[in-house]
C-alpha cells in the first residue's frame, strides 16, 4: 500500500527562506518604493506650504494685534507712547490755540468797554473819550487775546506740563481702552465719530497764572473737558471694532505665528529652503504693512479738516501713537532677513561655501595659534567639535528665545542679540579647534 501524498506541513515548523527578487520583481518593487516616497515628499510640501502661507499671512495681522495690545495691558508702554506728545511744537502750538480761543470766546468784551465807558461818564469824562471807550472792543479783544496766549504758551512749553501731562496719562490709562473701545475718560476719547484730545490738564495748569493777570475771572476759564477733535471719520467704528479684535487677540497670536511657522518648517523636505520662504514671505508682509501705515498717515491726514487742526499737528499725532507699531514691524523685518540670510550661508552656493570656508580657515587658525600657545582644550575641544551641531542649535535657540520673551525688542536689541549669538558661536568654535585632535582629524 502506497503512503499517503504529502500535503504540506501540518504544524508550526521551519519556513523555508525566502529567494531573491528576480529582475522584474526588484524594479516593480523599487518603483512601488519610489511612488510611495513621493507621495509622502508631495503631502509634506502640502502640509508645509499650507502652514508656512498661513503664518505669512497672520504675521501683519499678529504685530498689529501685539502693538494693540501693549497698548490696552502695559501702562508704562501707554506713557511712552503718549508722552511725545506734550513736547512736541506743532501739538503745542494746536493746544495753545485751542485754550487761547476758548478762554477769549468766554469774555465778554463788550461788557467791559460799556463798563469802562460808563465809568468815564461818570466822572464827566469828555464825550469822546467815552465814545472811544465805546469802541475799544477789537483792541480789548486782541491785548485779552495776546495775554491769554502768553500765558498759555508759557504753561505748555514748560516742563512742568510735560511732568504734569505724564502724571495725568498715567493716572488715566483708561485713555487707551478709549481708542479702541470708546468707553470711559481720559486724555484721548472716542466721541461718536471722532477721537479727541483732553486739554483740561492745560487748563487746570494755567488757571491760576490766568486770574490776576489777564481780565479773565475764574468762572470764564473752560471746565476741565476742554476737547480738541483730533480725527472725525464716519467709519471709526468699525475702525475700533477691528482694534478691540486685535487687543483681545495680541496676547497670543504672535506666539500663534511662531508656532505655526515652526511647524511648517519642520514638515517641509528642505528645511532650509521652508525657513527661506517663511523668512521672504514674512519680510513681504512687513513691507506691506509698512506701506499700510503710510497709506492710512496719508487718508488721515486728508480726514483732518484744516479749520481742526493744522497739518503738522495731525501728522506728529499720527507718527507719535504708532511710532511703537512701525518700530515692531521693522523689527520682525530684520528678523526674517536675518533667518533668510542664515538659510542661504547653510546652502550649496557658491557664495555660501566661499562664506563657510573662509570662516572655518580663520577659525582653524585661531585654533592652532592657541594650541602652539599652551591652551589646548583637550577633551573639551573634542565634545564640542564632535557635537557641534547640538552647540550650534543650542546658541541659535537662545537667542530665538531671547528675542521671544524680551518685552519690546527693536531692530538694535536684534543686532545685538545676534552679535552675542555670533561672537558664542566663534568662541565655541575656536574652542572646538584648539586642539591637538582637531589638525589630526
Amino acid at each position: 500500500m502506497d503512503p499517503p501524498a504529502d500535503s504540506g506541513p501540518q504544524g508550526p515548523g521551519p519556513r523555508e527562506p525566502s529567494r531573491p527578487l528576480d529582475a522584474s520583481e526588484r524594479a516593480e518593487y523599487e518603483h512601488l518604493r519610489r511612488h510611495a516616497g513621493l507621495r509622502h515628499r508631495r503631502l509634506r510640501i502640502s502640509v508645509a506650504s499650507v502652514l508656512l502661507a498661513l503664518a505669512v499671512l497672520l504675521a501683519p495681522v499678529g504685530v498689529v494685534a501685539a502693538w494693540a495690545s501693549s497698548q490696552i495691558n502695559d501702562v508704562d508702554r501707554y506713557e511712552q507712547t503718549v508722552a511725545p506728545l506734550a513736547r512736541d511744537p506743532a501739538v503745542q502750538d494746536v493746544l495753545v490755540d485751542r485754550v487761547t480761543d476758548g478762554v477769549v470766546a468766554r469774555v465778554d468784551v463788550r461788557k467791559i468797554s460799556d463798563a469802562l465807558a460808563d465809568i468815564l461818564a461818570d466822572r464827566d469824562a469828555p464825550r469822546f473819550l467815552v465814545d472811544a471807550a465805546r469802541s475799544l472792543d477789537d483792541q480789548l479783544k486782541s491785548g485779552l487775546t495776546s495775554g491769554v496766549r502768553y500765558v498759555v504758551k508759557k504753561v505748555v512749553t514748560s516742563d512742568a506740563f510735560a511732568r504734569a501731562w505724564d502724571d495725568v496719562n498715567r493716572g488715566a490709562h483708561t485713555a487707551a481702552m478709549n481708542v479702541l473701545t470708546g468707553e470711559g475718560g481720559g486724555s484721548v476719547e472716542v466721541k461718536g465719530d471722532a477721537i479727541t484730545l483732553n486739554v483740561g490738564a492745560v487748563v487746570e495748569e494755567m488757571q491760576e497764572q490766568l486770574v490776576g493777570t489777564t481780565l479773565v475771572d475764574a468762572e470764564q476759564i473752560p471746565g476741565a473737558d476742554t476737547s480738541i477733535v483730533l480725527l472725525r471719520n464716519d467709519k471709526l467704528s468699525e475702525v475700533r471694532d477691528a482694534a478691540r479684535w486685535l487687543g483681545v487677540l495680541g496676547p497670543w497670536l504672535p506666539a500663534a505665528v511662531v508656532v505655526i511657522a515652526g511647524l511648517g518648517v519642520w514638515a517641509a523636505p528642505s528645511r532650509r529652503r521652508a525657513v527661506m520662504c517663511a523668512g521672504i514671505g514674512i519680510g513681504v508682509m512687513m513691507c506691506g504693512l509698512l506701506v499700510g501705515l503710510s497709506v492710512v498717515r496719508q487718508i488721515y491726514l486728508d480726514a483732518v479738516a484744516p479749520v481742526a487742526q493744522s497739518q503738522e499737528a495731525a501728522a506728529a499725532v499720527y507718527d507719535t501713537l504708532v511710532r511703537f507699531l512701525r518700530q515692531a514691524t521693522l523689527t520682525v523685518l530684520v528678523i526674517s532677513l536675518i533667518a533668510t540670510l542664515a538659510a542661504c550661508l547653510y546652502g550649496p552656493g557658491r557664495g555660501a561655501g566661499a562664506v563657510r570656508t573662509a570662516t572655518g580657515r580663520g577659525v582653524g587658525a585661531a585654533g592652532h595659534a592657541l594650541v602652539r600657545n599652551g591652551w589646548d582644550t583637550g577633551a573639551v575641544g573634542g565634545w564640542l567639535r564632535t557635537h557641534r551641531p547640538l552647540t550650534t542649535g543650542t546658541v541659535v535657540a537662545a537667542g530665538a528665545l531671547t528675542l521671544f520673551l524680551w518685552s519690546y525688542p527693536t531692530p538694535a536689541v536684534v543686532a545685538l542679540v545676534l552679535l552675542c549669538a555670533l561672537v558664542v558661536l566663534l568662541v565655541l568654535a575656536v574652542l572646538a579647534a584648539s586642539t591637538d585632535g582637531a589638525g589630526r582629524r
